[in-house]
């Protein structure tokens, strides 16, 4: 495994140590975001309670196999890759990859990734350890809300891509759907004692619930990304981006432009808050799909 990364390193300087099959990379800013995303996914309870819980539909499967296909035999790379999700769910259709890194900052969440076949880095995804231009497929699914330079981690993410590979991000909340104020932003905020009581994945306790929204850092009202985030990044880099608004509640039909329809309690908060929740911008998430121009 060390023989098969040394090939894609460029920063043997940040390489600390190798410990039980995990590349551990020095983190040079150990900042708060990083701490709590490394706290909360490194949790054993918490880790596996988003691992059942997130990203294992059939709805995210169904979209995800249309835009991948297939990565058999290629070298894969899944950003903030958490416990495993995206591979856990797509493993069984999309074929088994040449080499799949998975990248976090939480060393318990790497190891539950190794067990599922990941080539564990543990590393800030603002300064990855890692030549340009060497994966067919980067993922960076429900990551960039989670990083405090989202621009800066999606840069380093497209710098990775080899000409005509892709760059596929997905589940970053969309900044315009989450401008709630007054009533709205009210009845957003009485989902929290709500899920703790009905144990909702990710809030099985006030500890859990406080570590999980304290490693999403720009997933609140009036914060998240934006399509112009990716067209501007990543069109200087010799991409060609499309953006996929969706709720979540369709699969590959999200790729014909049918974002699909969020649930009561989003609608009615947006709607409190003087947003129309049946037009695009009011689409909870964002997936951006970037071909690299060979």
């Amino acid at each position: 495994m060390k023989t098969v990364l040394t090939e894609y390193f460029y920063l043997e300087n940040n390489v600390d140590r190798w410990d039980e099959g995990i590349l551990v990379c020095k983190i040079l800013n150990l900042t708060p975001a990083i701490q709590a995303n490394s706290h909360y996914f490194g949790h054993p309870e918490w880790a596996k309670n988003y691992f059942a819980a997130c990203h294992r539909d059939e709805k995210f499967l169904a979209l995800w196999q249309a835009v991948i296909g297939s990565w058999h035999s290629k070298i894969v790379v899944d950003i903030g890759c958490g416990p495993g999700n995206v591979y856990a769910s797509l493993k069984q259709s999309c074929g088994e990859p040449q080499l799949l890194i998975g990248v976090d900052v939480s060393y318990g969440a790497l190891k539950m990734s190794q067990q599922l076949g990941y080539t564990p880095v543990l590393a800030d995804a603002q300064n990855l350890p890692f030549i340009s231009d060497f994966a067919d497929i980067v993922i960076a699914n429900a990551c960039l809300h989670h990083c405090d330079d989202m621009a800066k981690t999606l840069g380093e993410a497209a710098r990775l891509v080899r000409p005509g590979g892709f760059l596929i991000t997905d589940h970053d909340p969309q900044r315009s759907a989450y401008q709630l104020r007054g009533l709205g932003l009210l009845l957003w905020n009485t989902r929290l004692p709500i899920y703790r009581k009905i144990k909702r994945g990710g809030h099985s306790t006030n500890e859990e619930q406080f570590w999980g929204l304290a490693s999403e850092i720009h997933h609140k009202p009036g914060d998240g990304v934006t399509p112009e985030l990716y067209y501007q990044i990543l069109e200087p880099l010799g991409f060609t981006v499309k953006v996929y608004p969706h709720n979540h509640t369709v699969g590959a039909e999200v790729l014909q432009g049918n974002y699909g329809r969020s649930s009561w309690k989003c609608r009615l908060a947006q709607m409190l808050s003087g947003i129309n929740p049946e037009l695009p911008e009011a689409a909870l998430s964002l997936m951006c799909v970037a071909q690299r121009q060979a």
